[in-house]
């Protein structure tokens, strides 16, 4: 009886940490201009959902998408519109992401 009871009361722990734990949400600022991603570096925490907003500012780069291979996303960067790209949680390392020519890049670092 007395491990149906601790049972019992470990399960409730899990699903009120399961209903009540929240990501901690990070919304970054990007822009695509002649010099490329500005900033081509993000530093952020592991466990953190990282939102990416985007806004192409010139015509003179062939960063016309974001392309992130890890995540399975791309996203086409209309010319001085905000674009959101969900990047979802992140776990440690460097998430690239680029044009969709590969030729333009920066690096979402998790540490």
């Amino acid at each position: 009886m007395k491990q149906i009871l601790i049972a019992a009361i470990l399960l409730m722990g899990i699903v009120v940490q399961t209903v009540f734990a929240k990501d901690i949400v990070q919304n970054v600022n990007l822009q695509v201009t002649e010099k490329g991603f500005e900033p081509g570096s993000i530093n952020v925490k592991p466990g953190t959902h990282v939102i990416l907003k985007i806004t192409r500012k010139t015509d003179a780069t062939c960063a016309t998408q974001i392309v992130i291979n890890e995540k399975k996303i791309k996203k086409d960067l209309p010319l001085n519109q905000e674009v959101s790209v969900d990047v979802g949680t992140l776990e440690k390392g460097k998430v690239k992401f680029a044009c969709g020519m590969d030729m333009v890049s920066g690096f979402i670092n998790v540490e």
